[in-house]
C-alpha cells in the first residue's frame, strides 16, 4: 500500500525574508570587501619593493581566475592558459634573479668599502695614536707604527711614505673646548725635524688650532688636521695628509 508524503506548505516557495540572516549577508559581504582592499593595497606595496614578486603572484591570480571561470566550458584551455601566464612568470622571474645574481658582487664590495664612522674623541690617547698609526697602514704606509710615550719628544707615530719618505705624526686628543695653541707646535717644530729626521710632519687632534698655531706651522711646514680633517681622511673624502705634503714638494722642486 503506498503511502502519500505530504509536502511541506512552503516547498517550492521563495525564502521568506529574513532580517537577521540579511544583516548577516550584508556584513559577511563588508567584511569581504575590505579584506580584498586591504589585500590590493598590500600587494601594491609589495610591488613596490619587491618587482618580480608581484609579477609572480599577479600571474598566479590571473591564472587561477581563468581556470576557476572557464573550468567547466573549457577546462584544457584554462590549463593552457595558466600555464602559459606561469611560464612567462617564471621568465620574468628568472630574469631578475640573473641581474640581482649579476649586482651582487658590486653591491656587497661597495657595502664594505664603506667606511665605520669612529668617534676619536672618545678614546683614550694610547687608542687614538693606535687609530692614528692604523690609518696610515691603511693608505700605504705598512710600517707605521706607535712610538709614543715617556721621552718621545714628541713623535708619537713614525712611517715611511709610499713615496719613501720618513713621517712622523704628533696626536692630539683635545676636547673641542681646549685648542692646539703655538706652543704645541713650537715643541713638536723643535724636535720633529731635528730629532726624528721627518721629511713630512703631521700634527693631528681631536679638536682645532689656534691662529698662531697655524701660523707657525705654516712657517715651519708642519700639516695640521683638526677633527673635520681627520673624519675626512677616514671616511676617504680626502687624501692622507702626506699626499698635500709630497704636492708642496712637488711645486717647491
Amino acid at each position: 500500500m503506498a503511502i502519500r508524503v505530504r509536502r511541506h506548505v512552503g516547498e517550492g516557495r521563495g525564502h521568506a525574508f529574513d532580517l537577521r540572516r540579511t544583516a548577516f549577508g550584508f556584513t559577511l559581504l563588508a567584511v569581504l570587501v575590505c579584506g580584498a582592499g586591504l589585500t590590493v593595497r598590500a600587494v601594491l606595496r609589495s610591488a613596490e619593493r619587491h618587482p618580480a614578486v608581484a609579477v609572480v603572484s599577479a600571474a598566479l591570480l590571473v591564472a587561477g581566475t581563468v581556470a576557476l571561470l572557464r573550468g567547466r566550458r573549457s577546462r584544457r584551455t584554462a590549463a593552457d592558459a595558466a600555464a602559459a601566464a606561469l611560464e612567462s612568470a617564471y621568465e620574468v622571474v628568472d630574469a631578475t634573479l640573473e641581474e640581482l645574481a649579476a649586482a651582487e658582487p658590486v653591491a656587497v664590495t661597495e657595502v664594505l668599502r664603506r667606511p665605520v664612522p669612529v668617534d676619536y674623541a672618545a678614546m683614550d690617547p694610547y687608542e687614538f695614536e693606535e687609530a692614528v698609526a692604523g690609518l696610515c697602514r691603511r693608505d700605504g704606509c705598512p710600517d707605521a707604527e706607535v712610538v709614543g710615550g715617556a721621552g718621545d719628544l714628541g713623535a708619537d707615530v713614525v712611517a715611511t711614505m709610499p713615496d719613501g719618505r720618513r713621517l712622523v705624526v704628533q696626536c692630539k686628543r683635545y676636547t673641542a673646548d681646549n685648542k692646539v695653541g703655538s706652543q704645541d707646535l713650537q715643541r713638536f717644530g723643535g724636535t720633529c725635524y731635528a730629532v726624528h729626521g721627518a721629511e713630512a710632519a703631521v700634527v693631528v687632534t681631536t679638536g682645532e688650532f689656534t691662529e698662531p698655531a697655524l701660523e707657525y706651522a705654516e712657517q715651519c711646514g708642519i700639516l695640521c688636521v683638526d677633527l673635520d680633517g681627520l673624519t675626512a681622511w677616514s671616511e676617504g673624502s680626502a687624501p692622507p695628509p702626506w699626499h698635500a705634503t709630497a704636492a708642496a714638494e712637488s711645486a717647491g722642486g
